[in-house]
């Protein structure tokens, strides 16, 4: 529901921004607000690290030191790379998208390494999709980075700004529905698993 409602009105905002005229796409004169991206991001993101290490159900402390560690990271990573998104500057760009590179390199670093051992505890039915969730936040993650950059190396106007938008609505799609329906299914695999055990 956040997403949905974020990117309702990024729609409402581009629509505002670019008007088209006997088939071609003019400004408005209007800015496009890409804060409403990383309002959302800046949501989502804490949320889909703290159900990929909930959903695993690490003993004791583990779990929630990781789950607040993770948070803390991507929180402070989307929040370091919007002064840079906002910046026309490539230096600028450059500058944020570098300092925002350090937590999300910590994350992807925490997901693919810190989190492997605990793979194995987990039920043999959601072993693999546990694992399947932990490679798809690393891999569709790795889009934003590229996607930030197209307007620094080369692609400027409007494809520039059509592939950033672009560029970032395929990773959402990816990095949120599809990673929710993994979660979805590890909860049900280690429902399934747990249940016996209950009775």
């Amino acid at each position: 529901m956040i997403a949905l409602y974020h990117y309702f009105r990024i729609f409402e905002s581009w629509s505002e921004a670019y008007t088209v005229l006997n088939g071609a796409v003019t400004a408005s004169g209007k800015p496009f607000n890409d804060a409403y991206r990383y309002v959302d991001w800046l949501l989502t993101v804490p949320l889909l690290v703290l159900e990929l290490v909930m959903v695993m159900r690490l003993p004791g402390k583990e779990g929630s030191t990781k789950a607040t560690r993770l948070a803390v990271l991507a929180l402070v990573m989307v929040a370091l790379g919007y002064p840079g998104e906002i910046s026309s500057d490539a230096n600028t760009r450059w500058l944020w998208w570098s300092l925002s590179m350090i937590p999300f390199l910590l994350i992807q670093f925490e997901l693919f390494v810190g989190l492997k051992g605990a793979i194995d505890s987990q039920p043999a039915g959601a072993k693999g999709l546990v694992s399947s969730a932990r490679y798809l936040t690393v891999i569709t993650w790795l889009f934003y980075p590229i996607v930030f950059v197209l307007p620094m190396i080369g692609m400027s106007g409007a494809s520039a700004t059509v592939g950033v938008q672009v560029g970032y609505s395929i990773a959402d799609v990816l990095a949120k529905a599809a990673f929710g329906l993994v979660i979805y299914a590890i909860a049900v695999k280690k429902s399934e698993a747990e249940l016996p055990a209950a009775h």
